[in-house]
């Protein structure tokens, strides 16, 4: 005699199979909490020294921006975007006319304006959503920028022109 199983108990069986061995592939996954960013409080009298450390912060957290970047990975050959390493010192070159403050503002409010030979646009706008990075924590990413083999400039009474006060 031979035990039939019925076509809807199989699929079922089939159904629970697949469900189970999805999630036990997905508990294998490493997962990663993810908190919503620290308000970071800027004070108006910062150095620019004292900038360059929240920079850093801000570029690591809430700014997101280490997601695609990278610092001293050397060459464009399989990046995503380019490697910040050096950029203190080429920023001023980068666009003709463009200091390398401006330049580096331009790229974090319009970072579609000029994008790198040998990379695809792509970077979101810093001070809209979802990131939303302030005026001043931008000065302070920018300082930072800067610190990467140039010599930071920018102080927190510096006006961008793209910024919510900028001319």
């Amino acid at each position: 005699m031979t035990l039939r199983v019925p076509l809807l108990f199989r699929i079922a069986a089939l159904v629970a199979g697949t469900t189970a061995l999805y999630a036990y592939i997905g508990q294998l996954v490493p997962q990663k909490e993810v908190q919503p960013p620290q308000v970071i409080e800027l004070p108006d009298d910062l150095t620019t020294q004292d900038m360059i450390p929240i920079g850093a912060q801000i570029f690591q957290g809430k700014g997101l921006c280490s997601t695609c970047h990278t610092i001293g990975k050397g060459g464009s050959a399989g990046l995503r975007f380019p490697d910040l390493d050096g950029i203190g010192s080429r920023a001023a070159t980068r666009i003709e006319g463009l200091s390398d403050v401006e330049y580096l503002g331009q790229s974090l409010y319009e970072p579609d304006v000029f994008v790198v030979p040998g990379f695809n646009p792509g970077m979101p706008v810093m001070n809209k959503p979802p990131l939303e990075l302030t005026d001043q924590e931008i000065l302070a990413v920018i300082a930072y920028l800067q610190s990467l083999g140039g010599a930071p400039s920018v102080t927190m009474q510096t006006e961008l022109r793209w910024a919510a006060g900028g001319s």
